[in-house]
């Protein structure tokens, strides 16, 4: 095991990564940009350094000042969080040119899969079904136009690179094929200085089913089962659960095999998510991988009682898995709510500014995963995620009616926040049915 880390990132993963660290006898070093020198956080950390300005540009992703940290900080391994640079290739193959271990996956996997359209390759590799879709990137109007032709309106339009929802637009006819195919590429030029995008098949009100992967350096491979991550808005995940509620129990073996095959194929080692489209005769599509460790982690540890940080500081300091498949059972049902300093009210528009009050809320199965404190300063640099309120009880029923209860005892005052649309959803009967689909939410309200 390392004896010392550092942290590149920031905030609620930073404090998570921090808990579990002290926990293994790992000690840590932290990096804050100017903005985040108060944060409480920093002092959880056995050194702490600053990185730079408020901006992420002119801190957390500038790469040399995160190696010289690593360096002044004399560690083995820099663990990346989400977000940032967790996902740069190229930070991973800096790091580990560096003699510093990066806790995720090999750079060339990395790269493999973080470009969707080769991601697509080793999918239909490992015999994993896509969403039909071009054979590669766009290069051309014209070709864009004969694909939709092959595969039918309407279509997705999307960048090749990056993730959070940037570079996606559909197209339901050749005139907004055109408009939206140079908007998808600017966009994604301007979020990820990629401008490749690819066409899928849109599928029409699927749900979002994803599966958590662990890989060691020894050859083995296992699921932690799934996620349901429908209930999101323009892309951006707002509620997640697991198990999926109403997946065949056939189904869900499938889909979670299907991801094992193809980790396996790309030679993929340490934590990640494979996210797949569930249509509603529970076809599922594979659609990307995410390399790195997710937000909505916690249910995952919650409903198979394994601390995936933990697990991957495991992993990339060389130990193989302590567990089977056979060994991975999943028990009871977690559901997790994000909570931002945004305005639902007001096309979610973000709520910067002092928490001047913070109650939070405990009981049986009740965890928050958060940095936040009364007095604290919601950044306008960053983004708006207060917390994460997740709920285990022994049944969905239960969870839901759990999370209800946590989220009318939480008081956050000073700032707007998404927890009256998240009382909302959680009423309604489309969701506690377990019928929703990925644009139920923007539907609705």
């Amino acid at each position: 095991m390392f004896q010392r880390i550092l942290i590149a990132n920031r905030g609620e993963i930073a404090l998570r990564i921090i808990r579990a660290c002290r926990e293994l006898g790992v000690e840590t070093v932290a990096v804050f940009s100017e903005a985040d020198r108060d944060a409480h956080y920093l002092k959880l950390a056995d050194e702490a350094y600053c990185i730079g300005p408020p901006a992420a540009s002119e801190s957390y992703l500038k790469i040399d000042r995160v190696i010289s940290a690593a360096e002044v900080g004399n560690v083995q391994a820099i663990h990346p969080g989400y977000g940032f640079l967790a996902e740069n290739a190229h930070f991973a193959e800096i790091c580990r040119d560096s003699q510093i271990e990066f806790i995720g996956p090999t750079h060339e996997a990395m790269a493999k899969l973080g470009d969707k359209v080769e991601a697509r390759r080793i999918a239909a590799a490992a015999k994993v079904p896509c969403v039909p879709g071009s054979e590669g990137l766009i290069t051309s109007e014209e070709e864009a136009l004969r694909v939709a032709e092959q595969i039918g309106y309407p279509v997705l339009i999307k960048a090749t690179a990056g993730g959070g929802g940037k570079g996606i637009r559909p197209a339901r006819n050749d005139m907004a094929l055109r408009n939206e195919l140079k908007a998808a590429a600017a966009e994604a030029e301007k979020a990820f200085k990629n401008a490749g995008v690819y066409i899928e098949k849109l599928v029409d009100r699927p749900r979002h089913v994803e599966v958590q992967i662990l890989a060691d350096h020894h050859g083995n491979v296992v699921h932690l089962w799934e996620r349901d991550c429908t209930m999101q808005r323009r892309h951006q995940k707002l509620i997640e659960e697991s198990p999926a509620p109403n997946l065949p129990q056939s189904v869900r073996e499938d889909i979670c095999k299907a991801a094992v095959r193809l980790v396996s194929e790309a030679g993929y080692t340490n934590a990640g998510t494979c996210e797949f489209l569930v249509d509603s005769d529970n076809r599922f599509y594979f659609i990307e991988v995410n390399a790195r460790i997710q937000v909505e982690h916690p249910v995952t540890e919650m409903v198979t009682g394994i601390d995936l940080i933990q697990q991957q500081l495991r992993v990339a300091a060389g130990e193989p898995l302590s567990f089977q498949q056979r060994n991975i059972a999943c028990s009871g049902a977690a559901i997790e709510v994000r909570i931002n300093a945004e305005d639902p009210e007001n096309d979610f528009r973000g709520s910067p500014g002092t928490i001047t009050k913070l109650r939070v809320p405990g009981g049986p199965g009740v965890r928050f995963d958060s940095h936040v404190h009364e007095g604290y300063r919601i950044s306008p640099y960053y983004d708006s995620m207060i917390g994460k309120l997740i709920v285990h009880r022994p049944t969905r029923a239960a969870a839901i009616a759990a999370m209800r209860r946590a989220l009318g005892e939480f008081v956050v005052e000073g700032v707007k926040t998404t927890i009256p649309l998240a009382l909302k959803i959680l009423d309604h009967t489309t969701f506690t049915d377990g019928k929703g689909d990925t644009s139920f939410v923007e539907r609705t309200w």
